[in-house]
């Protein structure tokens, strides 16, 4: 009940801003919208782990706008190695740490790797995520650790 009680109050302001309406039809359906998303939250057991905290929410802003270049740059590595008349495809297979982070931390750093043009999460162990990538060069490029601190700092305790 909790949770319900801590989330609810995101869920009615996200309904509102992006339903934009105040009319009683929308406000009931969004109601019922909410109430549904909590029981099927909690039916699917998902009330009872880990989850987003305001902090880690207050720093993705910075976050999402640093992986977007990223996805930027890649895909233009991608297009150009696809494209040329000679493609110099290497593709791997490699194994990056991510030595204790949480749950939700993992989560965002596999998904970042997968967003990213020419690499893919495999698997996700406790203290590492599998990868493919179309060039050796992406994954050498997760073993620098950039993405990585930058997800590390999204849970940051100050």
């Amino acid at each position: 009940m909790a949770w319900v009680i801590r989330t609810a109050p995101l869920f009615v302001t996200f309904w509102l801003v992006l339903s934009g309406h105040f009319t009683v039809q929308f406000l009931v359906l969004g109601a019922v919208s909410i109430t549904l998303v909590c029981w099927i939250s909690r039916r699917a057991r998902l009330t009872e782990g880990e989850g987003a905290s305001l902090p880690v929410l207050l720093r993705l802003p910075r976050y999402l706008p640093w992986l977007g270049k990223e996805v930027l740059v890649a895909a233009a590595a991608v297009v150009r190695k696809v494209w040329s008349p000679r493609p110099d495809l290497r593709p791997a297979v490699a194994v990056t740490p991510s030595p204790g982070m949480s749950a939700l931390s993992q989560v965002i750093y596999a998904n970042s790797i997968t967003l990213t043009p020419g690499t893919l999460s495999l698997d996700l162990d406790e203290d590492e995520i599998k990868i493919h990538s179309l060039d050796a060069g992406a994954a050498e490029a997760l073993h620098e650790g950039h993405m990585l601190r930058r997800v590390r700092e999204l849970e940051a305790r100050r």
